[in-house]
């Protein structure tokens, strides 16, 4: 596979929020590098990596707020996670990162998958929740609206539910409430 690289910018939905970020796809698979700029209630700023397999089964995690504290996972693509090289035992089966601060993580399950129109998955990601670096399992769903570029998300702890679009690369261009793509 030819090396190739991916620009991608989000802004929130409201207010100035922002996201760059870069996808690296080569043979020996996926890497996605961030910075995002939140405007929430308390704005912070978030520096991350995340190293995939080349069928987007996550493999390394690295989470870092600037000026603040940073951490390092790792999971073996079947459900197993360590943090700074010590067992997560709470997140087995976990197989995708979902960082509340971006869409990007949406892509990784919406490509793992492979889902057809009408076809729908239950999941269970390591949410980590941003600013505060904490790490939950978090039970999720995602189901294919239409020829793979509407999917409905749900969180089935929360009930939280978005319909997300995303464009042939199953990149989000409109998270609506949360991101658009720029």
């Amino acid at each position: 596979m030819e090396p190739r690289s991916t620009l991608v910018r989000w802004r929130q939905w409201q207010g100035p929020g922002i996201e760059h970020l870069v996808l690296r796809r080569d043979s020996g698979g996926i890497s996605a590098e961030s910075v995002a700029i939140s405007a929430d209630h308390a704005p912070f700023a978030v520096h991350y990596r995340i190293s995939c397999d080349p069928d987007w089964r996550a493999r390394e995690v690295e989470v870092g707020i600037v000026g603040g504290g940073r951490f390092r996972l790792e999971t073996d693509g079947i459900g197993n996670w360590s943090k700074d090289g010590v067992a997560i035992r709470d997140l087995t089966g976990a197989l995708d990162p979902d960082l509340t601060v971006t869409p990007f993580t949406n892509t990784l399950p919406i490509r793992r998958l492979r889902l057809k129109p009408g076809e729908s998955a239950e999941i269970a990601a390591a949410f980590i929740e941003l600013p505060e670096l904490t790490i939950v399992k978090s039970p999720q769903r995602y189901t294919c609206l239409d020829e793979g570029r509407r999917y409905l998300y749900e969180s089935l702890k929360s009930g939280f539910r978005r319909e997300i679009e995303v464009d042939q690369e199953g990149l989000v261009t409109t998270y609506p409430d949360f991101w658009q793509r720029i």
